[in-house]
């Protein structure tokens, strides 16, 4: 019997700068594929048809005020704001360690500051819109999704190199 890998430690940086005591918590993005339901003439049930990828999006809680979080408000670019989340996940039978990192570019959508009161905690939460992803495990690239760009990348499999020849990308 095998125990599943657990998160064990993790860091957060932004635009290459490290919040290692400053970031609490990452809700990381979902892939999530946008389909539709369709029952055409000779089938006998529906299928869905797969039409990419949905929004793309990352959460982060950081312990208090960061000024660089709002200095990247408003960032013209759909990629303007490099985010790249480090993870140790453990697993406890065989205490293998696997480096898992995601990176993001996007650029921030909502800074909520929470409540101001002196003495009491007040994480700032953020919420990152996404242009692109990359999954990799120790160094290892497993997905990258690069929505400006039109790649999608499973394992070393382009699944829309075809299309962009298609369309003359």
């Amino acid at each position: 019997m095998a125990l599943p890998r657990k998160l064990k430690h993790f860091n957060l940086f932004a635009d290459g700068e490290s919040y290692a005591g400053v970031a609490t918590e990452v809700v990381l993005p979902k892939l999530t594929r946008k389909m539709e339901e369709l029952r055409a003439a000779g089938m006998n049930g529906p299928v869905d048809v797969d039409l990419g990828m949905e929004k793309l999006e990352m959460d982060w809680t950081c312990g208090g005020y960061v000024r660089q979080v709002y200095a990247q408000f408003g960032i013209g670019r759909a990629d303007g704001v490099p985010l790249r989340f480090a993870g140790a996940y453990q697993r406890d039978d065989t205490g293998e360690v696997v480096a898992v990192e995601i990176t993001v570019r996007g650029r921030h959508s909502e800074i909520d500051p929470g409540t101001a009161k002196a003495g009491d905690d007040a994480p700032l939460k953020v919420k990152s819109t996404l242009s692109y992803y990359k999954l990799t495990e120790n160094g290892i690239p497993l997905i990258e999704i690069d929505l400006l760009n039109m790649v999608e990348r499973v394992g070393e499999t382009d699944r829309l190199a075809e299309h962009r020849k298609a369309i003359g990308l």
